[in-house]
């Protein structure tokens, strides 16, 4: 479900309380459309909500709802990147989650605080404030939702991946995952799919990274989260980083490889030239360096080589092209230029 439909169900609850003369349901629908207005990355009319909420006259639990208000201000303001009133809205949620001894407040604030010190790149702090809310879930989360439970792990593990400690954040994750597949929470399924990919990245698993990338962004347009949108972008592009440094070190190492073969070669030490032998190959193989009519490798000695505009290439000794390549080859007068005579000593 997207979170645009939450955003109707609160316009429309605010005008029956308006019918209603209501304030106490009025109050609620605003906290409603603040949260949504939230979840859609709508920070500033979040911001604008919740201070109607606060600014309400005649309601009986307005003090019941200002620590959860004053916890989606925190929220807003630190998708903002406002940090000095985002955590001035954490405290005095905080404060009254204590004054009115609400535990399932305090585990929601500390939740955030977490995300908030991931910001800030504090992550120690990052992993104590979800650890904290972990234990309050343990000690009186018996009869509450799973997805307080599933919302402390999955700030854990985030923090944890921050921390390089991959297989604590791996553990977390897959518990908070499997929460969120249970209740169909897709917002959470998004962000532990992201975090899995990072995770990956992490470990330059490319191969495990992009698909889980792929799958939190669809899951991401469908509920229209931009925030976590960009999150996957930023985590792709980090990716791409990554995947062409692995590419320039296997080229290195195709270098290193070929360099080494020559070595052994000349102290004929048979074993220790067969193993550079296979790996360089392996190498080959994995660029794709080597020549599309022989096979024999590309790059290791000077060359001449034709490109076909398929992207074929093959040796320029090789005169004669396999038939079914002909149709690959340039239109007459598009030919390679000649090479250039030999420099003279």
């Amino acid at each position: 479900m997207s979170f645009l439909h939450p955003r109707q169900y609160a316009l429309a609850q605010i005008d029956t309380a308006r019918e209603m003369e209501d304030p106490d349901y009025l109050t609620e629908g605003y906290l409603n459309l603040a949260r949504s207005n939230e979840k859609l990355c709508d920070f500033q009319k979040t911001i604008s909500y919740c201070k109607t909420c606060l600014n309400m006259q005649g309601t009986t639990i307005g003090l019941q709802l200002n620590g959860q208000v004053c916890l989606s201000m925190g929220n807003a303001f630190c998708g903002l990147s406002v940090f000095q009133k985002a955590l001035e809205s954490y405290e005095k949620a905080l404060r009254y989650a204590h004054n009115n001894d609400d535990k399932m407040l305090e585990c929601r604030v500390c939740c955030s605080l977490g995300h908030f010190y991931v910001q800030l790149k504090d992550y120690e702090k990052a992993l104590f404030f979800p650890c904290k809310a972990a234990e309050l879930v343990n000690d009186y989360g018996k009869g509450w939702s799973l997805k307080y439970r599933a919302m402390s792990q999955y700030h854990m593990a985030v923090a944890y991946r921050k921390l390089d400690r991959l297989p604590d954040s791996m553990e977390c994750c897959e518990e908070s995952m499997k929460i969120a597949m249970q209740h169909k929470d897709r917002p959470l399924q998004a962000l532990c799919l992201l975090n899995f990919a990072d995770i990956h990245r992490c470990r330059q698993d490319v191969e495990k990274a992009f698909p889980r990338y792929e799958s939190a962004m669809c899951i991401m347009t469908e509920i229209g989260n931009r925030l976590g949108q960009a999150s996957v972008f930023l985590g792709v592009g980090k990716y791409i980083r990554i995947l062409n440094l692995l590419r320039m070190t296997a080229l290195c190492s195709l270098k290193v490889h070929c360099l080494n073969e020559r070595i052994f070669r000349k102290k004929e030490q048979q074993e220790e030239l067969r193993e550079q032998v296979v790996k360089f190959l392996q190498c080959v193989e994995e660029l794709e360096l080597y020549c599309g009519m022989c096979g024999e490798s590309i790059g290791e000695k000077n060359q001449q080589l034709q490109a076909l505009p398929c992207s074929h290439i093959f040796h320029l000794k090789l005169r004669t092209v396999p038939s079914g390549w002909r149709c690959c080859l340039k239109p007459p007068g598009f030919e390679s230029p000649p090479p250039p005579p030999p420099r003279s000593v």
